[in-house]
Formats: structure tokens, C-alpha cells, sequence
């Protein structure tokens, strides 16, 4: 094979040249995340018995939900979140392993089966069934600082103008808008006068569903006609009722008498929230929150990148005194931290080739390790989308200690070439018989070392999903350096190296310096080594020490699944006794906002008062802060 090569080492380069350009487009398709993505999938199921309690909801819908979607394949667990405002959210939890994708279609066709059980007014509102995001990948606040704006008009300015936009950024799954409901009619019933009216609220609805509808009334002039009809007119008539006077108009009732019963007779009209159960402040101001979640499997980076270019765009249609800002963007530290490993692993690169240089002595053999190193670990991307691998940290750590095992193949060929052209054999010959020698150590050290990670993808669950791709990114760099040790090393070596001149001038004295004072250190080592193998109970008795040492000192050190890091913000909620109003709620929010803007080193402070968002449930008696740090 090394000789084919040798033969023709365009060959070699081209293949060379091909790795890494299916790396680099790979590169730039791949997925962004700090970690890989270990989380097991959850599936959602969600949604709303308007009017009803948590009992009512627990019984006549997560039950019947739950019963159905008892034994669905791959399922590990699942549990419901019941709230006195009629939520419902389900959750399922598959194995790691599983799709995405299939889990969602399974659930969904076991929610299915339960839909006769279901109230017709679930079945109304309807149920939704999607992949479940526990945290947002970032917030976007809108805000008025001068105060033209209420909670209600930021909310809604969000859901109207913003809410489609961002949802079609690629990689945006979903947006929730935290500050206040959206516009709805308002009837505020006078229970007094239903009473002497005789009336109910069911009659009302009754009244307002049958009045506020569209109309379609059909075309005036369509055929059939009469002869000589030459116009054909679309009828529009009135649809659904826009404003509080048009709902005042709705007529409940007929007397006798040919007098109307009008729903302004009994209620108040207004144009106000859907719902009041929730506010959003920003550094204790009034403030619509719109936090955005990150579609699975798609590029974190990328997704943030593409909101702020479309808040950017979206700024210039604000109307005056209304400003956003990004109190909250996950990305930051991961950011950081793959741009940290690429210096790292940039340093490492430099440093290897140094190392090579100052033991290699001389360019020409410098050069092909440089060579191959870059292959090797571009090449490594290529076969990321078959494994369905993200660019994360963990991959680049697997690459940052790679570059100390590829860089060897290429050492080896090298040496080996020098060699044989020390003993006069021309660079093509030299090459020839350096390959006959060392192609079997290159292919068995690239076997052993693949050997050694390997067996890491079969540890079972979230631990083997974190660590396969780190095992993985480095037997796959191994495997393709040793390819190159086999095709493109050789090929350099019988194109570049030359039989080597004794180096002068300040560069020879520096070789001749290192080579001394290397050779003494050789010579010590060896004679050390001779020693502990004279003692040979002493060595043993050494290495005890050194194992029973490394024991102690390891059940010392401080265990954990990740280390840990300053990801630039951090999460609080608030939870008053059951039961306890909004208001009591939005004052403790009030008190601890304080303290926490008045903590060094806090940037922003985001505040939604009324929901939780380690339950996911709306109540009264929740809180919870987004709390932004100032950059690191």
C-alpha cells in the first residue's frame, strides 16, 4: 500500500486534500452545544380545562391520558402537573437512546386513543402534543423607559409584531411571552341583575357564541343568471364583533313584551387582558418577556445569532419609547468556552511542532508531521453527521489530547525514512523500505489506541452518551493518522526529504547543546532504570506506596457528573404558601429584586411573577428570576 503511494503521491495528497475539505463543510453544518446531547427525550402533553380545578383536571384528563399512555414503547416514566387554572402538562420520558422524532409520533398516537374520554371543551381548546424544553435558550425584553407603554400593550405589541418572526428563525422551536395576557373582551357580569332577568352565564356564552361568528353570505350576479348579467359581487357581511360596543349590542333575550335583553344590561364591556395571573418586570420595571426555546438538535449559536439579527431589523418599526434588550443569552458560555479550547488547541498545534522541530532538526521533516496533524483532526469532522455528533467541548477536549497521538504515526514514518537516507539510500528508496519496516507498529499503534477508547461507547445511559463522543473523536483521528502515516507521510517523505547537512551558526550550536544535554539526560534515565530493576522489591514497594497514595489523594478530591463552571447567569424562584395572592406574591418579588440588583456583579434582573419554571405551572403564589451577570 505505502508503496503505491510513494509511487504516486498525488494520490496521497489529493485523498488528503479531500478529508479535508469534507471536513470543513462539515464544520460548518454541524450542530453548536457546550455539551453533547445526553438529555433522555421528554415529550409534552398540554393543555387547558378552562374554568376548572386541579382536582377536576387531574380526574377528567390526566387520567384518562395517563391510562392511554401507559406502555408506550421506550417510555422510562411519566408525570402530570395539574393547576387550579385548568392547566394540564404531561410529561413523558423515553430512553436516551430513542428518537426524538418517534417518541413524539408515539405519544401523540396514544393521546389520540384518549380524546373520546376527553371534556368536549378539551377537545375544544384543544391538546397539544411537542418535544419538551426545560429552560429558554435566551430572553428578549421589551420595555418602555419612559412609561408610555403598560404590561398589556408590551405583551401584545410581542404577540402580534414579534411572536411569528422569531418562531421562523431557524433553530427557534417555540417563544413564550411572560408579562401579561393578550387582548381579549372583557364581560364583567352583574350577578344582581341576572338574577331579576333571570338569566345564567351559560345563556350568555350561549349568546355570545352564536352572534360573534363569521358570516359568509355568499355572491349576488353568479351563475345561474338571466342572459346580460355582467357584474358578479361578493357579499361581505358583518363578522365577528370588534369593539366593547358591538359586544354591548348582543342580544340575550326577547320579551314578550318586544323588548331586548342586551348583554350590556347585565354586564360591563372592556377591552383589557386575556388573563391577569402573570406580570413580567426587567431590573423592576414593567416589561414583556419573551423567552425563547432552542429546537433539539440545532445550532445554539446560530439560533441567538439569528434572533439578534432579527431584533435589529425589527427595531427600526418600534414606535418611539419602546426598546428591547437581551437580558439573557445561554450561548455566552459556550461561546467562551469553545473559543477557549480552539486557542487551546491552536497552542498545542504550535507546541507540538516546535517539540518536532527541536528534536527532528530540520524543516524538511518538520514539515510533514505539520502536515499530517491538520488531516487528522479536520478530517475527524467528516464522519460527525454519520453519528449524528455536535461540535461541543467535549469533542474539541478529544481533539486537544489527539493531537499529542497523531502527531506520532507521522514521527515514526519520518525517523524511520531519516534512517535508512543516513545510510545512503536515495529519499524514494529510503521511503520504500522505512514503510516495509514500520507500516505493521503503525497500524497496530493505531489498533491498540482505538482499542483503549472504544469500549468507552458502551457504558450504559447518560454517562456513556457524554462520553462516547470524546472516545470516539479520538479513535477516529488515530484511524485517519494512521492512514495518512500510510499514504501521505510517505509520499512527503520521498518529494521532501533530503539527506541532512550539519547544521551551523547559531542554530547548530543550539542542536549540538540540546543533543548533550539530551543524551545525558538519556543516559541518566537508563542508568535509573537499571537501578530499579537490580532492586527489584524496592520497586515494588515504591509502586505500592504510589497506588495506595493516588487512592488516598483520589477519595479526597471532590466527585461530580461535570465539572463545574460560571455560566454567566443563574436561576431563583420564590414559592409563598398555597394559596397566597398575586399581589403578596408581587410584593416579595418587589423585595427580593432589591437585594438582588444590589448584589455586585448582577447585570440584569428579569422577574415573572406568577409562574414557576421548575413545575412549568401558572399559580399565584410563584415567582421567578432570570438573573444576568455582568460579562466575565
Amino acid at each position: 500500500m505505502a508503496k503505491f503511494f510513494v509511487n504516486r503521491p498525488i494520490v496521497a495528497i489529493v485523498i488528503s486534500i479531500i478529508f479535508v475539505i469534507v471536513g470543513i463543510v462539515a464544520i460548518l453544518g454541524l450542530p453548536i452545544a457546550q455539551y453533547p446531547d445526553i438529555v433522555p427525550p421528554e415529550i409534552v402533553i398540554n393543555t387547558t380545562y378552562v374554568g376548572a380545578d386541579a382536582q377536576t383536571v387531574e380526574q377528567s384528563v390526566a387520567t384518562p391520558i395517563e391510562q392511554e399512555m401507559s406502555g408506550v414503547d421506550n417510555m422510562n416514566y411519566m408525570y402530570s402537573l395539574n393547576a387550579n387554572n385548568g392547566e394540564l402538562k404531561l410529561y413523558v420520558n423515553f430512553d436516551v437512546k430513542t428518537d426524538p422524532n418517534i417518541d413524539q409520533v408515539l405519544a401523540q398516537m396514544r393521546k389520540a386513543q384518549a380524546d373520546s374520554k376527553l371534556p368536549s371543551e378539551v377537545r375544544d381548546y384543544g391538546v397539544t402534543v411537542k418535544k419538551s424544553t426545560s429552560s429558554p435558550l435566551m430572553l428578549v425584553a421589551l420595555s418602555s423607559p419612559g412609561g408610555t407603554y403598560d404590561a398589556t400593550f408590551l405583551a401584545n405589541y410581542a404577540y402580534i409584531n414579534l411572536n411569528d418572526q422569531l418562531t421562523r428563525v431557524p433553530g427557534i422551536a417555540s417563544v413564550t411571552v411572560f408579562g401579561a395576557g393578550q387582548y381579549a373582551m372583557r364581560l364583567w357580569v352583574k350577578p344582581d341583575q341576572l338574577a331579576k332577568l333571570n338569566l345564567t352565564v351559560p345563556e350568555i356564552v350561549d349568546a355570545i357564541k352564536k352572534q360573534n361568528t363569521v358570516n359568509p353570505a355568499g355572491q349576488v350576479g353568479s351563475e345561474p343568471v338571466p342572459a346580460g348579467q355582467e357584474y358578479t359581487y361578493a357579499i361581505r357581511a358583518q363578522g365577528r364583533l370588534e369593539d366593547p360596543e358591538e359586544f354591548a349590542r348582543i342580544v340575550l333575550r326577547a320579551n314578550p313584551d318586544g323588548s331586548l335583553v342586551r348583554l350590556k344590561d347585565v354586564a360591563r364591556i372592556e377591552l383589557g387582558s386575556q388573563t391577569y395571573a402573570m406580570s413580567g418586570r426587567l431590573n423592576g420595571k414593567a416589561s414583556a418577556v419573551l423567552a425563547l426555546y432552542q429546537l433539539p438538535g440545532s445550532n445554539a449559536i446560530a439560533a441567538v445569532d439569528g434572533v439578534t439579527k432579527l431584533m435589529e431589523e425589527m427595531k427600526n418599526n418600534f414606535p418611539s419609547d419602546l426598546e428591547y434588550s437581551i437580558p439573557l443569552d445561554t450561548t455566552q458560555s459556550v461561546r467562551e468556552g469553545i473559543k477557549e479550547i480552539l486557542h487551546t488547541l491552536v497552542e498545542a498545534l504550535v507546541l507540538v511542532i516546535i517539540v518536532v522541530f527541536i528534536f527532528l532538526q530540520g524543516w524538511r521533516a518538520t514539515l510533514i508531521p505539520a502536515l499530517a496533524v491538520p488531516v487528522s483532526l479536520i478530517g475527524t469532522f467528516a464522519v460527525f453527521p454519520l453519528l449524528g455528533f455536535s461540535i461541543n467541548t467535549i469533542a474539541l477536549m478529544g481533539l486537544v489530547l489527539a493531537i499529542g497521538l497523531v502527531v506520532d504515526d507521522a514521527i515514526v514514518v519520518v525517523e524511520a525514512v531519516e534512517h535508512n537516507i543516513e545510510k545512503g539510500l536515495s529519499p524514494r528508496e529510503a521511503t520504500i523500505k522505512a514503510m516495509e519496516e514500520v507500516s505493521g507498529p503503525v497500524v497496530a499503534i493505531a489498533l491498540v489506541l482505538s482499542a483503549v477508547f472504544l469500549p468507552t461507547i458502551f457504558i450504559p445511559g447518560i454517562t456513556g452518551k457524554l462520553y462516547q463522543q470524546f472516545a470516539v473523536t479520538i479513535a477516529i483521528s488515530v484511524i485517519i493518522s494512521a492512514f495518512n502515516a500510510l499514504t501521505l507521510s510517505p509520499a512527503l517523505c520521498s518529494l521532501i526529504l533530503k539527506p541532512k547537512k550539519k547544521a551551523r551558526g547559531p542554530l547548530g550550536a543550539f542542536y549540538r547543546g540540546f543533543n548533550n544535554l539530551f543524551g545525558k539526560a538519556t543516559n541518566s534515565y537508563v542508568k535509573l532504570c537499571g537501578w530499579f530493576i537490580r532492586k527489584f522489591a524496592i520497586s515494588l514497594v515504591l509502586l505500592a506506596i504510589m497506588t495506595a497514595g493516588i487512592g488516598v489523594i483520589g477519595k479526597q478530591v471532590p466527585g461530580g457528573f461535570l465539572p463545574e463552571e460560571d455560566q454567566g447567569y443563574l436561576y431563583a424562584g420564590v414559592q409563598l404558601p398555597d394559596a397566597a395572592s398575586l399581589q403578596r406574591t408581587d410584593v416579595a418579588t418587589r423585595d427580593l429584586e432589591k437585594i438582588i440588583m444590589e448584589t455586585p456583579g448582577v447585570q440584569y434582573c428579569t422577574t415573572v411573577v406568577g409562574y414557576s419554571m421548575l413545575s412549568g405551572v401558572t399559580n399565584t403564589y410563584s415567582g421567578f428570576f432570570f438573573i444576568t451577570l455582568k460579562p466575565w
